[in-house]
């Protein structure tokens, strides 16, 4: 099977607040589809790329619907790992009223005993499957916790020397890691062998020092990146490939319910610009236009867009694209 991209990582369950309010006060929470990687997979499923993950879930009703709904989506799920006797990774979401942000309660390592995805091991993944993919997509999340950190260091190697590009995005959450600097030392070597990398202006202040996105891409590509990406959110996003082109275009207005995957849906965007070989302004327009959307409904996933709903929302703002 021959794939454009192929994520590894996390896949859990967001409850997120039906509210936006402290998680005191939200009366309930609702279930939806979740995990960074995964979210940037479906999102580049519905806009037309062959995709696939490599992931586990655990054997529980929570699995089964994480793997149905990477099934709807168009994701091959012939690699996902069903963990017998573990459980699925759960997250509680909670929005701040005013600015629809979001912070983050897990159950997982290492406040709990290992969850599902976080378990992943060398012997739950077929490198061929990776060397037939043109991209790999990894999250800095799944890096945090052991044996998962090994396995898709392992996935990235070996994707490297089969020359499947690799992308990175480092989905910080300082909750599920054990030390700050155990962050910097494991992004600064998943760096080194990443072809692409995007970051929001939280991350590019933690791991470089600067929230100003051409100092912040500067420092990437010292790494050996050969494109960086920044988003802003409300603000746009920013792009600048290692030959020193780049462009800086401003963000979508809509009206914004709720955050989470919006960082995901832009990676999605972003990729499938790199597959089918747009330029730049192209790449940016598709990328911020995704994000966008997702931010417009409750979920990660909800609001990706598929293909006509793009384009259309692209025509209205007087982008033309064919997807």
């Amino acid at each position: 099977m021959s794939l454009d991209v192929v994520a590894i990582g996390e896949v859990l369950i967001d409850f997120i607040g039906t509210e936006p309010g402290s998680y005191v006060d939200v009366p309930a929470f609702q279930k939806c589809f979740g995990g960074a990687p995964m979210n940037t997979i479906v999102g580049a499923a519905r806009l037309g790329l062959k995709s696939g993950a490599i992931t586990a879930v655990g054997e529980d009703p929570f699995g089964k619907f994480l793997i149905r709904e990477l099934q709807k989506n168009g994701v091959d799920t012939s690699r996902v790992k069903i963990k017998k006797g573990m459980r699925t990774t759960i997250t509680f979401v909670a929005n701040e009223p005013e600015t629809g942000e979001r912070t983050f309660v897990f159950y997982r390592k290492p406040w709990v005993r290992g969850t599902a995805d976080s378990s992943l091991t060398t012997e739950d993944i077929d490198l061929d499957y990776i060397s037939n993919s043109s991209i790999l997509h990894v999250s800095g999340f799944s890096l945090s916790q052991n044996p998962s950190r090994k396995t898709i260091f392992s996935a990235v190697k070996h994707a490297r020397s089969s020359g499947v590009q690799v992308s990175f995005d480092p989905t910080l959450r300082l909750d599920v890691w054990n030390s700050q600097r155990t962050i910097k030392r494991i992004y600064g070597r998943i760096l080194r062998i990443s072809d692409i990398a995007t970051f929001s202006q939280e991350e590019a202040s933690f791991i470089f020092g600067t929230r100003d996105p051409k100092k912040a891409a500067k420092k990437a590509l010292r790494y050996g990146i050969k494109i960086v990406g920044i988003k802003m959110g409300a603000e746009g996003a920013f792009l600048q490939k290692e030959t020193g082109e780049n462009l800086m275009l401003p963000a979508f207005k809509v009206r914004a319910i709720d955050t989470t995957g919006a960082g995901d849906g832009w990676n999605a965007g972003l990729l499938v610009g790199l597959i089918k070989g747009w330029d730049l302004y192209t790449c940016l327009s598709v990328a911020n236009a995704v994000g966008a959307l997702v931010v417009t409904k409750h979920g990660a996933i909800t609001a990706l867009p598929y293909k006509h709903e793009l384009e259309e929302f692209l025509k209205t703002h007087r982008v033309n694209v064919r997807l």
